[in-house]
């Protein structure tokens, strides 16, 4: 088995077409359905059925894909390293980042790593915790910056908390809330609590807490935003409970006033996870030595 077979079969497992994945490939077609059957005889079993003019993976295909991306990556991945150990004047950090963590929290630290190492290109991956998850396990991403809360496996994968994020209590000026020092929990049953969807890690986090402290919500809105969520309640839609990293700006403006709730702190981990037992590229080990430092 060689890189090219696996190429040509990720290609053609794309595109599902043996002429587009030739001109892909800037090769012929012939030499793609070569490079297939090569491949399925080394593995020993069909990587793609034919009905009618139609291609499809068989299942044994769509198994075997996101371990020949592995090894595609990995190769790649193995190349940069050993370029940047001569030296950090060029290469690339590549890792992903959940939406909070990726807006707020890393680009002042990615500026004082581009001053650093301005020959380094960056590419952070911004996207949802179940895709962060996809791309660490097929090594398109070296590593992941995201919150403690979502759950990922601890046998496979390294992780650290580097950072203590607060969650605060955010009103419009106008509210009644915000000419007050402080506020319980049970001043805000009545409100109407403006909350990510109830698949986010947020949402899940702070529904926990509330099962602490035995307090439910009952008028609330969902917004998928963080953006859109503080837009809301500088609007007058609701109040809610966000990152008080994110919303230091607008507190600043006076579009938002924090509200402490007495007895009452919404932590949560922002944390670096990585493959177990991987070697790191330079790169990526300053950028985390950074944020051990933050």
């Amino acid at each position: 088995m060689n890189l090219t077979k696996l190429q040509t079969f990720l290609t053609l497992s794309d595109c599902l077409n043996f002429t587009e994945a030739a001109e892909q490939l800037y090769c012929s077609q012939p030499a793609v359905s070569m490079q297939i059957q090569s491949l399925e005889r080394d593995l020993g079993f069909p990587l793609f059925d034919r009905i009618g003019k139609k291609l499809y993976l068989t299942k044994h295909g769509e198994h075997f894909k996101p371990y020949a991306e592995q090894m595609i990556n990995l190769f790649h991945t193995s190349k940069e390293h050993i370029k940047q150990l001569d030296n950090l004047a060029y290469g690339t950090l590549s890792f992903g980042a959940s939406n909070f963590v990726g807006v707020y929290l890393l680009p002042a630290i990615l500026s004082v790593f581009n001053r650093s190492f301005p020959g380094i290109k960056i590419n952070m991956n911004i996207s949802s915790s179940s895709q962060l998850i996809s791309l660490l396990e097929s090594n398109k991403v070296e590593f992941l910056v995201l919150s403690d809360r979502i759950p990922i496996d601890n046998a496979r994968f390294h992780s650290k908390t580097f950072y203590q994020d607060e969650l605060v209590l955010i009103v419009n000026p106008q509210h009644p809330l915000a000419q007050r020092e402080e506020c319980t929990l049970a001043n805000l049953v009545d409100e109407t609590l403006i909350f990510k969807p109830n698949k986010s890690a947020t949402r899940v986090f702070l529904e926990g807490k509330f099962n602490e402290y035995e307090i439910s919500f009952p008028k609330y809105m969902e917004i998928s935003n963080l953006e859109a969520i503080k837009q809301g309640v500088i609007h007058g839609l609701g109040i809610s409970i966000v990152s008080r990293f994110a919303i230091s700006q607008e507190v600043k403006s006076g579009l938002l006033v924090e509200v402490p709730i007495n007895g009452v702190q919404f932590l949560r981990g922002i944390r670096y996870v990585y493959h177990r037992g991987i070697h790191l590229s330079p790169a990526a080990k300053q950028f985390i030595t950074l944020l051990d430092e933050h």
